[in-house]
């Protein structure tokens, strides 16, 4: 029983009760048990091969299931001699669990011998903020939280510090508080590979006199030891493959310039003119911007440009004789920006692979002028994305446009927070969460004309999949009583969708269901897709308020391609992307 104060000296009671199994979650019970109160081992696993899809299921799967069921209902092992047999209770737990059941596989299922060009890769931007770009601090934990989440792409700006002696990194020409260089890479070091064994790319943004150069050489090298993977020649043909750099560290820069003091032009250097700062992100983040405002070109801000933007390319033979060679060799990925016009600098190169920048206007531009050319590119070279330099409060893009066109590093601001950032985080659940995801072949092959894939281009449903939300838990564990609301129980609604190619993009949402902690919405949606291959599911929780904004009570994004069919429990995050105790969805997924 739940008690709410109501107008001062009014006392309202909710009785709370245990929501029963949904009817689905009955009917496949009495299907199986064929019939009795309870499932036996052989029962259960035919329920994951017809049901959950698990066609390789075995007997010793579902003993195992049984085991671990009986240990957290019952606190007790079921012992050699027993025969495990599930209630209905038992049964509903098991799909409720997120541990036991939850909707996306664990490991690494895909190959990972093919070169880099073919993989996305969790991006970082300004790796080092830990909060906005202009005025927070830079330190190397925004760096470790980065690592332990799965991002494989670090990105330093590295200084003269004041006496120009060291080293250091912040945000160039901006308030930030500048951390050590060495306490980055020894961060790094000791990080780079808790949550995953593949490679890790530190970007740098160079800004360094020949001798400063030199220092930060000895300094990786030094640091990183044998985890330190640089080719034996100055360009390469091919990239290597994140199968061939497991446990590796890799640098990406431009090749080294002159060395050139900061200019003082603030119009450019990422500060705004009025010294404001835009807060565009409301309590949950705006919603993700519609790819066809993202493609359309925004002349207002065809000058504003950040450090990344500014670096003046210099000669490059009077470039290298002021460069120390053991610098330029630890180079594995050498990146550049358009020189001359687009289309020359998204030629393929068949002797030399490359990674080139671009800011998303930049892309939203080449998009509609030069898609296929871009597809062309990435299919061998890399290409890496970067938020505009008026996202001073650290917010993100749609990143769909630059996955479309096949970019490697569709770099962002890993500190905030926002439904981009979410589509982000859900992105780079697949594959088991390593931070490298395949691409399509569709981004990867030519055809016999020479044409690639085109998101514009009239496109077939390929696949449906039909989403049945029935009940949502776990909110009182994790949230106090009032919460979402002083007077009574949340009115908790559920809206469900899909993030993906313009044509597939679409949300939908349940009705609220009024006073419940443990709402059941019973409700399927259909979502017909002609490009499943790079959709993601977007599942939010609200609480409805006719006075105010309606409050958060969760979400997540979870990659289509990487659905387990069938019911299954699917575990809430909060703003930032951190995984609730407790909050969880029973829902299920099937494919036509």
């Amino acid at each position: 029983m739940g008690s709410y104060k109501y107008c001062l000296c009014f006392t309202r009671k909710f009785r709370w009760v245990e929501a029963q199994p949904p009817a689905d979650v009955k009917e496949a019970f009495a299907a199986y048990a064929e019939g009795g109160s309870h499932m036996n081992a052989e029962q259960l696993r035919r329920f994951l091969a017809d049901v959950q899809g698990d066609a390789g299921a075995t007997a010793a799967d579902a003993d195992r299931v049984m085991e671990q069921v009986h240990q957290l209902r019952h606190r007790q092992s079921l012992g050699k001699l027993s025969k495990p047999l599930l209630a209905l209770e038992d049964f509903h737990h098991f799909l409720f669990s997120g541990d036991l059941n939850p909707p996306l596989r664990s490991q690494v299922h895909q190959d990972m011998t093919s070169p880099l060009s073919h993989y996305s890769i969790y991006t970082g931007h300004n790796s080092y903020l830990t909060g906005n770009q202009l005025s927070s601090d830079c330190s190397d934990v925004p760096i470790i939280k980065a690592l332990e989440r799965g991002v494989r792409v670090i990105e330093l700006d590295i200084w003269p510090n004041s006496t120009k002696d060291d080293v250091n990194v912040l945000h160039g020409r901006t308030l930030t508080t500048p951390v050590e260089l060495i306490k980055c890479l020894r961060s790094i070091k000791e990080y780079a590979f808790v949550a995953s064994p593949y490679p890790v790319i530190i970007t740098l943004e160079d800004h360094l006199s020949p001798d400063l150069q030199a220092k930060v050489a000895e300094m990786v090298t030094q640091t990183f030891g044998d985890l330190l993977y640089y080719p034996d020649k100055d360009s390469i043909e091919e990239f290597p493959s994140p199968e061939s750099l497991k446990r590796r560290i890799i640098l990406s820069t431009k090749p080294p310039k002159e060395y050139l003091e900061a200019k003082d032009d603030k119009d450019k250097d990422g500060m705004p003119k009025n010294g404001k700062v835009s807060n565009e992100e409301e309590a949950w983040g705006k919603e993700v911007p519609d790819l066809q405002d993202e493609l359309e070109s925004d002349d207002n801000n065809e000058n504003d440009q950040t450090e990344d933007e500014e670096e003046n390319d210099d000669d490059d033979r009077k470039v290298h004789q002021n460069s120390p060679p053991e610098y330029k060799h630890l180079i594995t990925i050498r990146a550049g920006k358009p020189k001359g016009h687009l289309s020359d600098s998204l030629k393929v190169d068949p002797d030399i692979v490359r990674r080139l920048s671009l800011s998303e206007q930049e892309l939203a531009k080449a998009a509609i002028s030069h898609g296929a050319d871009i597809v062309r590119f990435t299919q061998k070279n890399l290409l890496r994305i970067y938020p505009k330099g008026t996202r001073f409060n650290s917010s993100n893009y749609n990143p769909f446009v630059g996955w479309m066109h096949g970019a490697q590093m569709v770099a962002f601001n890993m500190q905030g927070n926002g439904r981009s950032l979410w589509l982000m985080h859900g992105f780079y659940k697949a594959n088991g969460g390593c931070g490298y995801v395949k691409k399509p072949d569709f981004l990867l092959k030519t055809g016999p004309k020479n044409e690639v894939f085109d998101h514009k281009a009239n496109l077939q449903v390929k696949k449906t999949l039909k989403v049945k939300v029935y009940m949502g838990d776990g909110w009182r564990m994790d949230f106090s009583q009032t919460h979402f609301d002083t007077y009574s129980p949340p009115d908790f609604y559920t809206r469900v969708g899909i993030a993906g190619v313009p044509r597939d993009s679409v949300m939908k949402k349940t009705r609220a269901i009024e006073d419940d902690w443990t709402p059941v919405w019973n409700e399927e949606f259909t979502f017909p897709l002609t490009v499943p291959e790079l959709a993601l599911l977007r599942i939010e929780v609200h609480e409805y308020d006719m006075s105010e904004k309606d409050d958060f009570g969760g979400q997540t994004c979870l990659p289509v391609s990487e659905l387990r069919p069938g019911i299954r429990a699917v575990p809430l995050f909060d703003r930032k992307g951190m995984k609730f105790k407790s909050v969880k969805l029973l829902m299920r997924f099937e494919f036509v």
